[in-house]
């Protein structure tokens, strides 16, 4: 091993770093400076090709503590990726393809990574989807790694240690966590408020578990070595120093998340040997050095396609790839009632056995969520995965297995307990990924469980999301027209739906699911319009019926997905709006307001009862909704 070299090769990472954070006047020098050595070694082990970065079988490289980004960008400028000299020196610049955190828009980044915890969590994702990817395609076509780095925030957070207990139960071998093991946080000292023996814990998790100078190039390989050829999955403790190599701020905590000063950077460019009066500079040799990824990963690349030309399994890694959607046969559920987390159920398993790479799981509640696939196995031979309750883990996994490339995942459990999913959806929905969210018990209508189960201003969080459709249908039909544009549609979908049955709607009289909002029901002279969604479309059609009786006429529209509607053109709104808008949902719903001039919704968090029972309480029966709309207050 010639440690000179790479010395020259992790001072330079080093450098780069801080030259792009001092530039920014922003961003998190010390972990970069602390993991310079680790990433110099690791470049030696990384099976990657630069000049094709979505590469099938490519090692993946994820940064759970994404603000270390700029070690990240300095890694993948030197290895040849499309990223210039002048990208590292826009760091943190608007549009700039070097943002503050990892985004997917820069060639060679694996996965958005901003909340700590959430990387961990999408390794292991990873590390499943390429499992399962391998069971369906053999160990010619998928024999790669996934390598995380990680650092103390990230292992402080819970939804790392739900995600390893996963890796561990499933003996993710492929899975290689290193540990920034720095004892420094933002607030001082890690044993401020952390004190556990990490490597105790993941060894009860089922994993290999070692511990290194993280600044000796020989241990730091060994460690690969080992963790490579472990049947277990891996979690190397490098412990470092937070700013090697930065005088005075070597192993302070205020290294952490500001520059360095110019003064710092230079001294430490002169004790390494560099020039300490150039920024952004890189020797010849340390290029020459890192370039060679290109050569090495075009020639791996070649290697695999040429194995999957004889590989029986091209035709179905196709399919993997390019889903076609158009000959589903979906079920026709009309004129049957039935509870849409019912009817969903049945949609799930003919898609899951149409589509090879659709499949996914519930928090342990699938026989509620009705989201078992049937007869399809268990992972990673099937398509069920249980999760275990563990839904942040779960959506973060899963999110994984959108990024991908070969998998349409599902993520399923109580629409209250979106609460704890809620920043893993936020990703998904930042990086538009193909991923579904299946939540039932939609409503007060879940009844005697009570508040704590009784969603309320969910709905209204999940509809305020950019680059996100969150549809609640009304009935199966519903059910099916929005699946179909949940497949089509480049960004994550969630669908609430109802632990109750629901009747059975008519046709649209005007507009249709894929305009978000419908006519089922138009008069030709409406005094009121009610628009409402899932289990209340029924009940306010009931109240035209009754509003009629008493001489007043009222259109229904049934809005299955606001943002959908919200996208329709002026004239399109205002051919379903006419009169009185009225807005009645079993939920906050304070975006109605967008639409209506009044919203029947919740303004509290309901009570334990029978579902009938509950809904009359709050007003959701035809006589209470008639009483509230006819006399104003």
């Amino acid at each position: 091993m010639d440690t000179k070299m790479l010395q020259k090769q992790a001072d330079t990472l080093r450098f780069l770093s801080a030259d792009m954070v001092q530039r920014a006047h922003s961003g998190h020098p010390g972990a970069p400076l602390g993991l310079a050595d680790v990433m110099a070694v690791l470049s030696l082990h990384l099976v990657h090709n630069p000049k094709n970065p979505t590469w099938l079988n490519r090692d993946r490289l994820i940064f759970s503590g994404g603000h270390a980004s700029a070690l990240l960008y300095s890694f993948l400028h030197l290895s040849g990726y499309d990223l210039s000299l002048e990208d590292l020196k826009n760091f943190r610049q608007l549009h700039s393809k070097t943002p503050g955190h990892p985004e997917i828009t820069t060639p060679g980044v694996e996965i958005a990574t901003g909340p700590l915890g959430q990387g961990v969590a999408n390794a292991v994702g990873f590390a499943m989807a390429a499992k399962k990817a391998q069971d369906l395609l053999g160990e010619d076509v998928i024999g790669h790694k996934i390598y995380c780095l990680c650092g103390d925030g990230d292992l402080q957070e819970g939804l790392s240690y739900e995600a390893c207990s996963l890796a561990g139960l499933h003996a993710l071998k492929n899975l290689i966590l290193i540990y920034d093991s720095n004892a420094i946080s933002i607030e001082g000292a890690v044993s401020l408020a952390f004190n556990e023996d990490v490597g105790q814990r993941f060894e009860a998790q089922g994993f290999f578990v070692q511990s290194i100078n993280g600044h000796d190039f020989e241990a730091i390989d060994a460690a690969l070595k080992q963790a490579r050829a472990s049947a277990k999955p891996s979690l190397i403790i490098a412990k470092t120093i937070i700013a090697k190599g930065a005088g005075a701020l070597e192993g302070s905590h205020h290294s952490h998340g500001a520059p360095l000063g110019e003064d710092v950077i230079a001294g430490a460019k002169a004790a390494a040997g560099f020039d300490a009066s150039e920024c952004f500079a890189v020797p010849e040799d340390v290029r020459l050095r890192f370039g060679a990824a290109v050569e090495l990963g075009d020639l791996e690349e070649a290697k695999w396609r040429k194995s999957l030309e004889n590989s029986t399994k091209k035709e179905l890694l196709e399919r993997l790839l390019r889903p076609d959607f158009s000959q589903i046969p979906f079920p026709d559920f009309s004129g049957k009632d039935l509870a849409t987390r019912d009817s969903n159920g049945e949609i799930l398993n003919v898609l899951a056995q149409n589509l090879e790479g659709f499949l996914g799981g519930s928090a342990d509640l699938a026989p509620s969520n009705k989201t078992e696939l049937k007869g399809l196995g268990d992972f990673a031979e099937g398509k069920n995965i249980h999760f275990g309750i563990r839904e942040h883990a779960m959506a973060a996994i899963n999110n994984a297995f959108a990024r991908y490339g070969l998998f349409l995942p599902f993520s399923a459990t109580f629409f209250v307990f979106s609460d704890y999913l809620k920043p893993a959806a936020r990703l998904a929905a930042l990086m538009k990924l193909r991923h579904f969210f299946i939540f039932t018990h939609d409503s007060i209508g879940v009844g005697e469980d009570g508040p704590t189960h009784q969603p309320i201003e969910q709905l209204s969080m999940f509809r305020a999301m950019p680059n996100f459709l969150t549809f609640r249908p009304a009935d199966g039909r519903e059910n099916v027209e929005a699946w179909k544009l949940a497949l089509n549609s480049g960004c994550p979908c969630a669908f609430v739906l109802s632990r109750q049955k629901l009747k059975a709607l008519s046709a649209p009289v005007f507009g249709s699911v894929s305009e978000g909002a419908y006519l089922l029901r138009e008069a030709e002279n409406p005094q009121f319009t009610l628009l409402s969604s899932g289990s209340e479309v029924a009940l306010c059609l009931e109240v035209a019926l009754e509003l009629a009786r008493r001489g007043m006429e009222a259109n229904v529209v049934s809005m299955p997905c606001f943002e959908l509607f919200e996208a329709q053109s002026t004239a399109y709104q205002k051919r379903l709006l006419r009169g009185e808008v009225i807005g009645v949902e079993a939920a906050c719903s304070k975006e109605l307001y967008r639409f209506c001039h009044r919203v029947y919704g919740m303004r509290n968090f309901g009570e334990s009862g029978k579902d009938a029972a509950v809904f009359e309480h709050f007003g959701f029966s035809t006589e209470a909704l008639l009483t509230l709309i006819l006399n104003p207050q």
